[in-house]
């Protein structure tokens, strides 16, 4: 889910974002004296959020930034070393500070004095922040899914009253085309019968119906509960998915086959609103 948190004190100041995605990344732009608490942070992040990816800003307060030193041993091997290339090769010029300048492993980064547990607590206000931002979005998420989901089981519902009366038109077909190639006093009354009986079993779609109404039944109730879990639902969505795709193979009912295309849609819109769920 995306969102937006951000924390601060006198020292530090922390942001955070976070975007959708399958699965948790973290990522972490800092000072490099700040790399040693990399760990507890990422903890942090992982105990508050199943997945996403999270983009960690930490900055420093210009006034306790870092200070920069000068390597003034390696600045002089420099200048010497470029003093002997310039003789050796007869380079006219003068080696001046500009030159030696552009020689950046002469400056040392020393290392402020900050405190770790102001850094720690601005990373967990913009946790805070940000778990806020997301449960707010969540609220508006999960109205829409249960909004979605009852959307699935009315046309659930729909195929469910349509399906009985698949077998006497199987039957009417038939003896149809039965009639086409034989005399109608040649026809075998319950031969038809039979034969409809065994070709409406292989179409039969009441079990898929009834686990379409149990699979609709689960994902509500994780979504009652509030205690949403984004890979549940993906998985429940996966198995709504199979037994629809079984009911359109199975049905021979335009109008049946017309409700499983919207029901394929709808499956595929809550699919997308899940991926903001961690």
């Amino acid at each position: 889910m995306t969102g937006f948190g951000s924390g601060a004190n006198d020292t530090f100041v922390v942001e955070i974002r976070s975007l959708n995605h399958r699965y948790l990344d973290i990522f972490i732009k800092m000072p490099a004296y700040l790399n040693q608490h990399e760990i507890p942070i990422r903890n942090m992040v992982k105990g508050k959020f199943l997945r996403g990816r999270f983009d960690i800003v930490i900055a420093v307060n210009k006034e306790k930034s870092s200070r920069f030193s000068i390597n003034r041993e390696m600045a002089k091997n420099i200048y010497s070393a470029l003093q002997t290339l310039q003789r050796d090769l007869l380079i006219p010029g003068e080696i001046t500070m500009e030159t030696i300048a552009g020689y950046k492993e002469m400056l040392m980064e020393e290392e402020p004095d900050y405190d770790v547990h102001e850094l720690m607590s601005a990373v967990e206000e913009a946790v805070r922040s940000l778990d806020a931002m997301r449960s707010h979005e969540g609220s508006i998420l999960g109205e829409d899914l249960i909004k979605r989901i009852g959307y699935l089981k009315g046309m659930n519902e729909r195929v469910k009253s349509r399906a009985p009366d698949e077998v006497p038109r199987l039957r009417e077909k038939f003896t149809e085309r039965l009639k086409q190639v034989l005399d109608a006093e040649a026809i075998d009354s319950n031969r038809v019968l039979q034969e409809a009986a065994i070709l409406a079993d292989k179409l039969d779609v009441s079990e898929e119906i009834t686990r379409i109404e149990s699979h609709i039944k689960q994902f509500s109730e994780i979504l009652n509960t509030g205690d949403v879990a984004g890979k549940k639902l993906d998985f429940i969505l996966q198995e709504l998915g199979r037994e629809v795709n079984t009911l359109a193979y199975k049905s021979a009912d335009y109008s049946i086959s017309s409700l499983v295309i919207d029901m394929k849609t709808e499956i595929e819109k809550i699919r997308e609103q899940v991926q903001n769920i961690q």
